[in-house]
């Protein structure tokens, strides 16, 4: 007979049962996560992975891990990934106590939204540890690691130095990962290439538009000042003080004087022509001469 269930790992159980059942077939990822955690505050701080197996299920480690890997699922279902690292740590405490398969699922979680940034302390604290390297997940986590964070991050030196260290490789291993890091380097390096190119050439198109811009605005203040000085030539031609004298002439006709006395009359005649005269010279072309007395 398999051994009898504690309270905390039975409970734990039928929490992720339910929290399995509300993430595949309801989709209620909210209500999933809520088992998950509760699933793992009911566990508590428990025994290591060394606990003894249940023949039926699993263990409580086992148990344990199954919950966050439930969570995780339902987090990122939510577009709530930026939580999952703290979610979990918030459980095992430290990322070199994450088990393999949460440690993967989070390397490959980030590195799909692309910030394997995230996990590059995380995951080198894991790999480091003297406890997992015994681990079998050890070779398979190492590897994800590499491609999944260090390359894509320009870390080459780094990564060079972990396969290098690493005491679960052979020779063929190591030199073929080797090679995937120097091939990864060379791509790396072109596409350097190739953007700081783009940017040179993207400057002088830069400014050729600008300098096209500058051209046409001169020509444009040009065409003005032109513009400005011919109609400044033309009002330099008007006779201006005959038609300043006709206005101040035609002022005193209507107001000051009256039209219906006799002695009035040859001023008027006189002040008519003397105001067409400055009238047509106003409207008269720029090369005309001025009308003289």
């Amino acid at each position: 007979e398999p051994p009898a269930w504690a309270p905390g790992p039975a409970q734990a159980a039928a929490l992720l049962e339910e929290a399995a059942d509300l993430l595949v077939l309801h989709r209620d990822f909210a209500a999933a996560v809520e088992r998950c955690e509760a699933g793992c505050d009911s566990l508590g701080p428990g025994p290591g992975p060394g606990h003894e197996r249940c023949l039926f299920l699993t263990s409580f480690a086992e148990v344990k891990c199954s919950l966050c890997v439930v969570g995780i699922q339902a987090l990122a279902e939510m577009n709530r990934w930026r939580e999952v690292l703290s979610w979990v740590l918030q459980y095992y405490h430290a990322p070199e106590h994450l088990p393999p398969k949460v440690l993967e699922l989070c390397i490959l979680l980030y590195s799909k939204v692309r910030e394997p940034q995230v996990m590059l302390e995380v995951g080198s604290s894991w790999l480091r540890d003297p406890a997992n390297r015994s681990l079998p997940e050890y070779g398979s986590l190492l590897e994800l690691y590499l491609l999944h964070v260090l390359l894509p991050l320009g870390r080459f030196e780094g990564a060079e130095e972990l396969v290098r260290g690493c005491d679960v490789f052979d020779s063929e291993q190591q030199l073929a990962f080797l090679g995937t890091i120097c091939e990864s380097r060379c791509q790396w390096t072109q596409q350097e290439e190739t953007r700081s190119a783009a940017e040179e050439q993207q400057d002088p198109g830069t400014e050729t538009v600008l300098g096209a811009l500058s051209q046409k605005l001169l020509t444009m203040l040009t065409l003005l000042r032109r513009a400005l000085r011919s109609m400044s030539n033309h009002f330099y031609l008007l006779p201006y003080k005959k038609m300043l004298l006709a206005t101040f002439l035609l002022y005193l006709v209507v107001v000051r004087l009256d039209p219906a006395s006799p002695t009035s009359l040859p001023f008027i005649y006189k002040l008519v022509q003397l105001f067409r005269q400055a009238w047509a010279a106003v409207l008269s072309p720029i090369h005309r001469p001025p009308i003289r007395d």
